[in-house]
């Protein structure tokens, strides 16, 4: 795809970017509560059983990760933004200028989300010291931006993206 000419060659500050990711947070739990919503009627309610310990099914947890990543590479591949992008006027690219191919989408969802993996130490650490865990890992991930001159994250370096301000 040809270069986007309403994107300059600035790189997108740090506050910008995670500014956006609160937006986009606030979309995703609403894709999330939906897809939940969806689903208890779909199971009569039965969806999560709840006693001394709370099962979730393996088949709902993956369905809403591929929901949550469809919103985000679909947004990143039609015109390089998320709604969370939008009003900080920002945007996805490669490093000619142009929408990100599905692969660079891909790879940076990929890399944004691998440390969710920490979850899996849950039962072993507590929630409380899991959590903090992934939020210091998130924040290296992002720390990045702070030291390479294109202002690219751990995700847009390993994908071959950037994110710019546009005019």
């Amino acid at each position: 795809m040809p270069p986007n000419r309403a994107t300059t060659d600035t790189p997108c500050p740090l506050w910008r970017r995670l500014l956006a990711l609160v937006y986009d947070l606030l979309i995703v739990v609403a894709i999330v509560m939906v897809v939940g919503l969806l689903c208890q009627l779909a199971t009569g309610g039965k969806l999560i059983r709840t006693g001394a310990t709370t099962v979730v099914p393996i088949w709902y947890q993956a369905l809403q990760g591929v929901v949550v990543a469809a919103y985000f590479i679909s947004s990143w591949r039609r015109g390089g933004q998320t709604l969370g992008m939008r009003p900080w006027r920002i945007r996805v690219t490669r490093d000619d200028g142009g929408t990100p191919t599905l692969q660079q989408a891909l790879i940076r969802l990929l890399v944004a989300a691998a440390p969710l993996v920490l979850l899996l130490l849950a039962p072993v650490l507590g929630l409380r010291a899991t959590l903090w865990t992934l939020l210091a890992v998130w924040a290296g991930w992002f720390a990045v931006a702070v030291f390479d001159p294109r202002r690219r994250a751990l995700h847009d370096i390993a994908a071959g993206t950037e994110v710019r301000r546009l005019d």
